[in-house]
């Protein structure tokens, strides 16, 4: 079992009672979902969808699924059902161990890291990152890049609040900037 999981039932869901704000351990809040998401331009070069899907493969372990556009939109030159980019939805193991690649290995690579933005949140408790470069991740081999892909990362919880949010990805190792 992920090492992040055991320390967030043994410790961060104490932490948060200790709070007051929780009489019960089923209403602290919990990670549900880590959603990674590519958005390509595949009118330039074809192999770029393949190249978006291989990455995302490599960095997740899981495999990805191609986003199409919903409608036309002229001024970008897309087209109805046009593949326009390549997403991930973790859950479960796989999901507390990416975060921890992700906290610990990948997020520290990053050139001046200083830690993650706090005005991420969306106010319903999710946070989302943006992620320039691809090769942060010690997965990604970078001798096979041929495109600088980035991506987002969406953590949704099922806090009420961005605090809660805020409060429960901290505990679980998420380095925020002051």
């Amino acid at each position: 079992m992920a090492q992040l999981y055991e320390h967030y039932k043994k410790e961060v869901v104490e932490q948060l009672m200790k709070n007051g704000r929780y009489t019960n351990r089923m209403q602290v809040p919990k990670l549900e979902k880590v959603v990674l998401n590519m958005g390509i331009n595949s009118n330039h070069e074809k192999d770029v969808l393949a190249e978006a899907q291989q990455e995302l493969a490599t960095i997740t372990g899981q495999k990805p699924v191609v986003t199409k556009a919903k409608k036309s939109i002229s001024n970008f030159k897309v087209r109805k059902d046009m593949p326009v980019g390549a997403k991930v939805t973790l859950r479960g193991v796989r999901m507390y161990e990416f975060l921890e690649r992700f906290f610990n290995a990948a997020l520290p690579r990053i050139r001046d890291f200083r830690g993650v933005s706090p005005r991420g949140f969306d106010g319903r408790g999710s946070y989302t990152l943006g992620v320039r470069d691809q090769t942060i991740f010690p997965e990604v081999e970078l001798d096979k890049i041929k495109h600088n892909l980035g991506m987002d990362v969406t953590i949704v919880t099922t806090a009420s609040t961005g605090a809660e949010a805020k409060e429960l990805l901290k505990l679980l190792g998420m380095p925020f900037s002051s």
